[in-house]
């Protein structure tokens, strides 16, 4: 029974079976592109970039409608050179003995090291925040739910969009990351959840060849 405020299903353009077809396909190739990247130059992006990206992932679902993020942009040289060097103190402590020999083993393909230059080089640094409580309305202080879920999938509306707008991208997960609360003036309620890195590659960029491995569809897709 329907008890709420509601306006009719806004509708999707008709479309033949074919021509959806191939939409989900070019989508799918263009997002096949895409790459993390590891070596930004520090050339400029148009804020109205990022700026829409952030609106494409605040448009994702999420549990009770209560859009449970927050992207802190960071482009001040200072911030970004000081989480840089709370990045890095955190990766020598994981590569020096914190992380398992599995894990490290895991990560040798992907050539990473404590070395986080790209966090003060390119020109953007977002940090995207979990909120744990908060609601709808500027001031609420209300039980979100689907946290995790709800930001992940925003996180990745956020990659696409800046792929769309052929805008290179890394997320970067130091731990414990803590300090970025500080860092962006951000509350102990919020928890940070990455660093997406955001700008042009430089010129002599690489890719790992790991990287460029995807599981097939039947690998990762059942039909019951």
């Amino acid at each position: 029974m329907r008890d709420h405020p509601a306006q009719p299903w806004p509708g999707l353009a008709p479309l033949a079976d074919d021509e959806r077809v191939a939409r989900a396909g070019a989508f799918r190739d263009a997002l096949r592109e895409r790459r993390t990247c590891r070596y930004f130059s520090d050339a400029p992006v148009p804020r109205a970039v990022i700026e829409a990206a952030i609106e494409a992932a605040g448009t994702a679902p999420s549990g009770a409608n209560h859009q449970p993020w927050h992207f802190a942009v960071v482009t001040s040289a200072d911030l970004k050179a000081r989480i840089r060097a709370a990045a890095e103190e955190e990766e020598r402590a994981f590569y020096a003995g914190k992380a398992s020999a599995e894990w490290l083993e895991a990560l040798g393909p992907l050539g990473t090291d404590p070395d986080k230059s790209f966090l003060d080089i390119a020109p953007y640094l977002i940090i995207v925040f979990a909120q744990r409580r908060g609601g709808i309305e500027p001031g609420e202080d209300r039980q979100n739910y689907y946290v995790s879920e709800s930001v992940g999938i925003a996180t990745g509306f956020l990659l696409a969009a800046l792929h769309a707008a052929n805008v290179a991208t890394l997320t970067h997960t130091p731990n414990p990351m803590k300090f970025l609360n500080e860092a962006c003036g951000r509350p102990d309620s919020e928890k940070p959840v990455m660093i997406v890195v955001a700008g042009h590659a430089a010129p002599d960029a690489t890719v790992p060849l790991h990287a460029l491995r995807k599981k097939p569809l039947a690998q990762i897709s059942s039909w019951l």
